[in-house]
């Protein structure tokens, strides 16, 4: 696992019984498609982060699979209905297996 890349998310800390909020999320990680060459013209190999997912409390609530064209640092956002205090548990897989994660709070009044 590579130490420059970063998972952020931004969730709000509370919120009221079933609104609908927007979790927002960026990784750091530059998304090789494959397709370039470096400087002796040798193939850069693929390297993406080809899978996101997002449980709330154990129970899914997102998936996206990311394709070669998706840009570096791929950003992602999504709406969520809270009905329950808990938390949002973060998962990005990468081609080569590396797993990131991140958890964030949230608290429904």
């Amino acid at each position: 696992m590579a130490a420059d890349i970063k998972p952020r998310i931004r969730v709000p800390q509370t919120a009221k019984k079933d609104e609908i909020i927007e979790i927002k999320t960026l990784i750091s990680h530059p998304m090789e498609s494959g397709q370039r060459k470096d400087s002796q013209g040798k193939i850069i190999p693929r390297k993406i982060i080809n899978k996101m997912t997002v449980a709330f409390n154990g129970k899914p609530v997102f998936e996206a699979k990311l394709e070669p064209s998706i840009s570096a640092n791929p950003y992602l956002s999504f709406f969520l209905k809270c009905s329950a205090s808990g938390n949002l548990d973060f998962t990005w897989t990468d081609d080569d297996g590396s797993v990131y994660k991140a958890t964030q709070a949230i608290t429904v009044a």
